[in-house]
């Protein structure tokens, strides 16, 4: 238990700092120490809670009409991705998807200021698309909305309340998955009741971090978490 919790703990505080992150900590770690089918449950029960922490407190700083059209479009996105890209060939597909977070990652470490500039009404509803799909075939639909995130050029607050607007609804649909899929046990339930204390207290301290951290520390440290992404997604493809 104690290790769990300690895994949580880093990963709600990650999330909180930066809007996202938890998964890519907790998921490997969380795998060794109780196994991956009562991780990933286990991810999925602390995502939405994380993010209605958030929320409940800062929502005034997020743009929920931006996140919105996110959401919508990820809805439309996701049957393709269960459908049509998860019965393609899954380790190509996971390495070019690695390879691709990664480069942006370096690109926008080496390039931080770059930004999307006259911005067409089609392009939130492509990246939401996009996000849908690859989280439908792969539950992998934070990057684009990161990256998209970032080109936007949000200040951190709005980058997190805008990032929980989208990961809350989204996040319920895939713990509800979850559920339908008898995922839900009684171990699951236990971890996340032990965990609760944890992730508020993670939510808490990554909130005072991400209101002290400048604009560009906190481009970086983004740039940063994206580029781990993508070699983690490709690492494991390849191993």
């Amino acid at each position: 238990m104690i290790p769990v919790v300690g895994v949580i703990l880093a990963a709600a505080f990650v999330r909180s700092a930066l809007g996202f992150g938890d998964a890519v900590v907790a998921m490997p770690l969380l795998a060794m120490v109780i196994g991956l089918k009562t991780a990933t449950p286990l991810v999925a029960f602390m995502g939405p809670t994380i993010s209605l922490l958030i929320l409940m407190k800062d929502w005034r700083a997020g743009d929920m009409k931006a996140a919105a059209r996110l959401i919508v479009a990820s809805l439309l996105g996701i049957p393709l991705g269960v459908y049509g890209l998860a019965r393609l060939p899954e380790e190509p597909l996971k390495i070019v998807l690695g390879v691709l977070i990664l480069l942006y990652g370096l690109f926008g470490l080496a390039r931080p200021s770059v930004r999307i500039k006259n911005e067409k009404a089609w392009v939130p509803w492509m990246v939401g698309w996009t996000a849908g799909v690859l989280g439908g075939a792969y539950n992998t639909n934070g990057p684009p909305v990161v990256a998209y995130g970032m080109l936007r050029g949000w200040p951190p607050g709005r980058f997190r309340a805008n990032l929980q607007g989208y990961f809350l609804p989204t996040g319920l649909m895939i713990l509800a998955g979850h559920g339908l899929a008898g995922m839900w046990t009684g171990e699951v339930f236990r971890f996340y009741l032990f965990s609760l204390p944890a992730i508020v207290l993670g939510v808490v301290l990554g909130g005072l971090v991400n209101r002290k951290l400048r604009p560009a520390v906190f481009v970086k440290l983004v740039y940063v978490f994206l580029a781990a992404m993508g070699a983690i997604l490709l690492l494991r493809a390849l191993l």
